[in-house]
């Protein structure tokens, strides 16, 4: 077996995490079928060889298991927790579960109806709508662009022979990695996964290819306009970081000054003086290519257009002026001493594991990470964000009423080079 496997043994507790993941995701989704991958990974709880979907979470909940999937752009991945005593019967189901399922025409049907009804419920989620339309705006014509669960139409498309393609090409032996944390020692845990690899599809399957995004360049607005809104939901960002950059660390630092703690820069100025948003955050997340960099803020709609200048006018002093000593100072001490709380359980420390193989990280990512922080200087955490975080091509997305306050939003942002106003349920 030449999958990776990724062990961290802790006596703590009689329990066992167990999580495997595929290094391919939802870009495989053809177009007009988005959603498919999502759709697949949850039908393999639905039935298994035998066993029907209540079967299946009978048997789930009498080994005192709980089993969670996640289909995203890049990866799929479960994850079960289970007791010691259960773990080999739990291992032989997740196993049933990920190399014999049988795509159940009936089951499919009421995914399939379910899987809509999601999607209406998600249009009252203002924070999911903005989000949405701000990586339909900024990833345009990429594959983070697409939605992971897909759309009305494009699931209406979908039938039981695209899902028997999509597992087949998904959930293969080459793609596969897998992690054991908690009461596990190292002969169970080769056991297990030499069970599971072999219960899977042998492959191989199509390379995960997702490129670099490239952002349109201006400041663009795009407004999801929703009837009788009295607050709002925004997002402000661009493109952000890869964790191959040479100042990747340098940048999230200098992320963590400027909106990575209660006591930022953006939280003091929105929140502490001004009372705008209870919550005020900058956010860099990784992937296996760029991804983007974003602000985020829910003021009333009557403070809205006041915190968007503010929060691009702290953007530009952040880039032109940088950080201070002592801000530098107060963002290092808190990443370093924040960081036991990130490794303080066995599943947390060998999810790191499973994230460098699952994303293709630096094999020294998280080893060394602490002293990379350490290591960053002023002029070095200054210069990261001028070169990786554009002040003039950026994305605004807001979800609120267009007819109350979209004209004073569009006044609020210098230099807009394009507007949008699309409606809560485009999707």
């Amino acid at each position: 077996m030449s999958a990776p496997v990724h062990i961290e043994t802790s006596r703590d507790l009689p329990l066992v995490s167990v999580m495997v993941g595929f290094k391919i995701g939802s870009v495989l989704d053809p177009v007009g079928k988005e959603g498919l991958t999502r759709l697949m990974v949850r039908m393999l709880r639905r039935g298994a060889g035998d066993m029907g979907a209540t079967t299946i979470e009978n048997h789930i909940d009498r080994l005192g298991a709980d089993l969670s999937e996640h289909a995203g752009t890049s990866t799929v991945s479960f994850q079960m927790e289970i007791i010691r005593r259960s773990f080999d019967r739990g291992i032989e189901l997740l196993a049933k579960l990920l190399g014999s399922p049988s795509f159940d025409p009936a089951e499919l049907g009421k995914l399939l109806r379910e899987s809509e009804g999601e999607i209406i419920e998600a249009r009252d989620n203002d924070r999911a709508l903005a989000s949405r339309a701000f990586r339909r705006t900024v990833f345009e014509d990429h594959p983070f662009a697409r939605r992971a669960s897909g759309l009305i139409p494009t699931l209406r498309a979908i039938e039981r022979s695209d899902v028997l393609d999509a597992y087949a090409r998904t959930l293969t032996r080459d793609k596969v990695v897998m992690a054991f944390a908690g009461d596990v020692d190292d002969a169970m845990a080769q056991r297990a996964a030499e069970l599971i690899h072999a219960a899977l599809p042998a492959g191989p399957s199509p390379a995960r290819s997702i490129p670099d995004p490239a952002m349109k360049p201006g400041r663009r607005l795009v407004f999801v306009d929703k009837p009788e809104r009295t607050q709002t939901q925004m997002l402000i960002g661009g493109m952000g970081t890869h964790p191959r950059d040479d100042d990747h660390v340098a940048l999230h630092v200098a992320n963590t000054v400027f909106g990575g703690t209660f006591t930022s820069r953006l939280m003091r100025e929105v929140r502490s003086k001004r009372g705008w948003s209870y919550g005020a955050y900058a956010n860099l997340p990784i992937d296996v290519c760029r991804e983007g960099f974003s602000l985020w803020t829910h003021p009333k709609a009557t403070d809205a257009a006041e915190c968007l200048k503010l929060e691009l006018k702290l953007l530009e002093e952040w880039r032109d002026k940088g950080i201070t000593a002592a801000e530098l100072a107060f963002a290092k001490r808190y990443l370093t001493r924040s960081h036991a709380f990130e490794i303080d359980t066995a599943t947390k420390r060998v999810h790191r594991k499973l994230a460098t193989s699952l994303y293709d990280l630096p094999e020294d990512y998280y080893s060394r990470y602490l002293e990379q922080v350490k290591a960053v200087t002023r002029e070095q955490a200054d210069a990261a964000v001028r070169n990786r975080l554009s002040g003039a091509d950026l994305v605004v997305a807001i979800t609120g009423t267009a007819s109350e306050i979209g004209e004073q939003i569009k006044q609020a942002i210098p230099g807009l080079v394009e507007h949008k106003v699309v409606p809560h349920d485009l999707e």
